[in-house]
């Protein structure tokens, strides 16, 4: 099995700022997965324990049976998971195959404690969500 490219997850707004060799180690931890068309990643209001990077293909992110957004490659979901265990926030659905890389909460967690500018990228992401969600 392939791990993300440290150029992709460099394009993740949480690892931007991560040097070179941070990102070679999370990499590693990254595990490939495969979707194809219909599958359904991440159902809201259930249990999350895993963030994804797209590396290929197109999914749909669903609120309440709305249609919010879409992520395309270099997108990423999942991140409320890595910091909490609440259910899901949204359904995500691949619209086309998908390749993608998972990330577990138990390897993401000691990675962010050691590294405080990942956790604040987290608490700006979680800022972000959060004013989406009051706008609607």
């Amino acid at each position: 099995m392939a791990n993300p490219t440290p150029d992709l997850l460099r394009n993740v707004g949480l690892f931007s700022t991560l040097e070179d060799k941070d990102l070679q180690s999370l990499a590693a931890e990254f595990s490939e997965r495969r979707f194809v068309a219909g599958d359904k990643i991440a159902l809201e209001g259930e249990g999350g324990l895993m963030f994804f990077v797209v590396e290929s293909g197109e999914l749909s992110v669903e609120v309440h049976g709305q249609e919010v957004s879409t992520i395309g490659p270099g997108g990423s979901f999942g991140e409320i998971a890595l910091i909490d265990r609440r259910p899901r926030t949204a359904t995500v659905t691949a619209t086309s195959d998908v390749k993608a890389f998972g990330l577990p909460v138990f390897v993401f967690r000691p990675f962010v404690e050691a590294r405080p500018q990942v956790a604040w990228k987290l608490l700006e992401a979680m800022a972000d969500r959060l004013a989406i969600a009051e706008s609607r």
